[in-house]
């Protein structure tokens, strides 16, 4: 085959799924690229057999004698390519899975193999159908992706809980030590269904739709063991996790009348200054809540570093000091889109909820859930 392509539209799109490609030990076939013409449409696919993405380019100038698809070396190739983005480009693959590229700068040739090996096409039998938009999917993944486990102890809380019915879909990632439930009422589904999507999966996915400037649609196909993505000139392919997920609604405090609520920049920026402080073993900061008061504590007794903020608020409940971790309250803040949240509390042993708090109640199709555990109080 031989074709022609804009050295930057190429180059974009082979960057696009290069995060797919393992780095280190792997099967050697799955360090190319495999290209792949059908008719007027190039496909590009790269794979670590846990996820797939592929990418389709229309081009305008086509031989399509000889190799229809060939592995290309990946590294090699997209570096090639991006130093070329501003060219126009003429691909050539031979009988013998040579590859000449052509361009204003001159002539590049490298060598190919067969992808006769390479990872086929999976495909999904008695798969389900659902369609998000990118903006709402984007946020789901956004909300949710930083509370999975990423020790590996725990394969089922390594991924994000996706739960689907008639109500809407439920969005749900926790580590044991801090838990995010986001649902969406506008996106319903006849039978309930419930599947845990790989954390790596999801990342490629975010990447990819942040990339898109249009809000688009987002067609997905699941059944019991795997999941395809479907939007734009893309296609995302992932094995889903197997087990069962832990209850979390058996972690979630229903009585909690303690309420704090709050600015919550002025939270964020306080939490992250007295973070500084902090023991970087625990990251512990101290809540000291008394009536629409809250004072923030972090010391380091190695160093001999302390700091104390006071901030305003409206607080209703009883005197109580709680600790917990720093960068887990900025983590979670940072993914709040209220101006103002509100943090209840029962007692300073068990875990505390970050809601948005809207000072009129509004309708939304939206809704999230915070929880973050206390950390044992360090003198």
């Amino acid at each position: 085959m031989k074709f022609m392509i804009h050295g930057g539209i190429l180059s974009r799109t082979l960057q696009s799924i290069s995060g797919v490609v393992p780095s280190g030990k792997t099967l050697p076939i799955l360090l190319n690229y495999c290209v792949k013409l059908n008719g007027s449409q190039l496909v590009i696919t790269s794979s670590d057999l846990e996820t797939t993405i592929s990418v389709k380019l229309d081009l305008e100038t086509v031989d399509a004698n000889g190799v229809k698809e060939i592995a290309i070396p990946a590294k090699i190739f997209s570096e090639i390519v991006s130093s070329l983005s501003s060219q126009q480009l003429i691909i050539d693959i031979k009988e013998d899975y040579s590859i000449e590229i052509k361009a204003d700068a001159g002539v590049y040739n490298l060598v190919g193999e067969s992808a006769e090996s390479y990872p086929a096409e999976i495909t999904l039998e008695n798969a389900e159908k659902s369609v998000f938009s990118s903006s709402v999917m984007s946020k789901a993944i956004s909300k949710t992706i930083f509370a999975t486990d990423t020790t590996g102890i725990r394969p089922q809380m390594s991924g994000v809980l996706c739960e689907q019915s008639e109500e809407g879909t439920v969005f749900v990632a926790t580590d044991a030590h801090k838990l995010v439930k986001y649902t969406r009422t506008d996106c319903k589904h006849e039978e309930a269904k419930s599947f845990i999507l790989p954390r790596k999966t999801l990342s490629f996915l975010n990447k990819l739709l942040a990339s898109k400037t249009e809000d688009i649609e987002v067609v997905w196909y699941n059944n019991v063991n795997n999941i395809k993505f479907e939007f734009d000139n893309y296609c995302v392919v992932s094995r889903l996790i197997d087990g069962k997920y832990p209850n979390y609604n058996m972690a979630i405090p229903k009585n909690n009348p303690n309420k704090l609520i709050i600015d919550r920049n002025m939270l964020y920026d306080s939490v992250k200054r007295v973070s500084f402080f902090a023991n970087p073993a625990t990251n512990q900061e101290v809540f000291k809540l008394s009536e629409n008061t809250l004072v923030l504590s972090a010391q380091d007794s190695d160093l001999s570093t302390k700091a104390t903020e006071k901030l305003s608020c409206n607080y209703q409940g009883e005197e109580m000091e709680i600790g917990f971790n720093a960068n887990f309250l900025l983590e979670m803040l940072n993914n709040v889109d209220s101006e103002l949240v509100i943090i209840e509390l029962s007692s300073p042993d068990r875990a505390g909820i970050i809601l948005p708090y809207e000072e009129e109640a509004k309708e939304s199709e939206e809704n999230i859930l915070m929880l973050v555990m206390p950390v044992m109080l360090i003198n």
